[in-house]
């Protein structure tokens, strides 16, 4: 029960004057639970369901009052009412569309010393099928991902890498240390269940069931919702076949070596990102803002988690290895590894994008653009000398950007730098790649 960055926003909305019931949002296994139970010793009664089981879930198909059902509640689970502060949390909440109806009442209710928070996962697929409706304006959302590196230190215990991480520069002798632990952590990846097991043993090799049982488990549970039995292969092919394309822009006719055609493989990876399995980063052309996703072309696959893509593709061998993390698996890893940070960070509601320009003999492609105040910021994860940044110089050319980041194995340094064509000046942020979480605090 590692502490989560969770438990923080958890905190805020909790203190909040008018609060909302709460929905936790995230991938199955990610840690919802467990930052829940950790969150709850901050109160006087902990009221927790789990509406897989069916006697909780009947609990809500009683049509009781909001009082009645807390009567009800504490009744079923034996506890009795005590002053103070009470959470109730009701996990797996997609079970049972009566219990989501009850959301609408527990904000209108407003009683002070009630919390509620539910979770669940598949809860968007659910709301497109029409299954569910969570009412409008009466509850709020918040994400949770897998851990960050951040995390992943505080999780090893190492305190001392994890405040030289968040002091602002970063102290030069801390760099070679972070870059080995960050390395470690992106070929283990963030999934709790595993970062505990590679801590209480410290053997990479007896991870290997545990991946496997993480991405059966998803299987298993979207393949629950599937429409019918046809769409639950594809979505079967579509898990098995992620992490080989992950990293890469692709094509949904064909994907993954299938003769599945564009719309029947569209609809289920469109599933899987809803379950939160993956994210489609889709490229922009734009150089301002707003920085409009181009849906018409290819996207950039973002799996759940980057140690369960080196688990699959058998690549966790280069944790040992003296490679580059630049280099490592063509670069793609290092790729990944930034997106999932960038995503850790964001509220949920949108994903990072990468800009194209796509001209016969002339293409160039940014890996990241961010969004910082009403600047758009090239972000590109390179090694080598700045001089050979082709699509950051071009983007820089083309938009008027005079601030850029580069991510990679090196030191943290700010350089002035110039283009070679148009002879642009502008400033470049070399920053390692263990940094890219930070990225908004450097820029400020």
């Amino acid at each position: 029960m590692f502490p989560r960055t969770i438990l923080g926003n958890l905190e805020k909305w909790a203190n909040k004057l008018h609060r909302k019931p709460l929905i936790l949002r995230g991938a199955r296994q990610v840690g919802k639970t467990t930052a829940i139970d950790l969150f709850s010793r901050e109160f006087d009664q902990y009221l927790k369901l789990n509406l897989e089981k069916l006697p909780d879930r009947k609990l809500f198909e009683q049509n009781l009052s909001v009082k009645e059902l807390l009567q009800a509640i504490r009744l079923h689970l034996n506890q009795p009412m005590l002053p103070g502060r009470i959470l109730l949390f009701i996990d797996e909440i997609q079970n049972s569309p009566e219990a989501i109806h009850a959301m609408r009442y527990f904000y209108e209710e407003e009683n002070p010393n009630l919390y509620v928070v539910s979770a669940g996962s598949l809860l968007e697929t659910l709301i497109a099928k029409g299954n569910i409706s969570f009412p409008v304006g009466r509850v709020e959302y918040q994400f949770m991902w897998p851990l960050s590196f951040s995390e992943f230190l505080r999780a090893e215990g190492l305190t001392e890498a994890y405040e030289c991480f968040h002091a602002t520069p970063i102290p030069g002798f801390a760099h070679e240390i972070l870059l080995k632990e960050f390395r470690r952590y992106m070929f283990i990846g963030g999934m709790p269940e595993i970062v505990s097991r590679y801590i209480e043993t410290d053997d990479i090799t007896s991870l290997s069931p545990i991946y496997q049982s993480l991405l059966i488990s998803f299987q298993d549970d979207v393949e629950k919702y599937a429409r019918s039995g046809a769409a639950a292969g594809i979505l079967r092919h579509a898990i098995k076949t992620l992490p080989f394309e992950a990293g890469k822009r692709i094509h949904f006719h064909g994907f993954g070596n299938s003769n599945y055609g564009s719309r029947e493989m569209g609809e289920a990876l469109r599933t899987l990102e809803k379950a939160m399995l993956l994210h489609l980063l889709y490229p922009t052309t734009a150089t301002q803002l707003p920085l409009i996703p181009n849906r018409k072309r290819s996207p950039r696959l973002q799996f759940l988690d980057t140690g369960l893509l080196c688990s699959a593709l058998g690549l966790q061998g280069g944790l040992f290895e003296a490679m580059e993390l630049n280099a490592v698996y063509n670069g793609i890893l290092a790729e990944h590894i930034v997106g999932q940070e960038l995503l850790g960070i964001s509220d949920g509601s949108s994903v990072p994008v990468f800009w194209v320009r796509e001209k016969r003999q002339a293409n160039a492609e940014v890996d990241f653009l961010l969004k910082y105040k009403s600047q758009v910021i090239p972000v590109e994860i390179k090694s080598g000398k700045p001089g050979i940044l082709r699509s950051l110089h071009a983007f820089i050319e083309q938009s008027g950007a005079r601030i850029a980041v580069r991510l990679y194995s090196g030191g943290f340094h700010v350089q002035e730098a110039i283009t070679p064509v148009q002879r642009v000046r502008y400033t470049l942020y070399n920053l390692p790649l263990y940094m890219a979480s930070r990225l908004p605090e450097y820029l400020g």
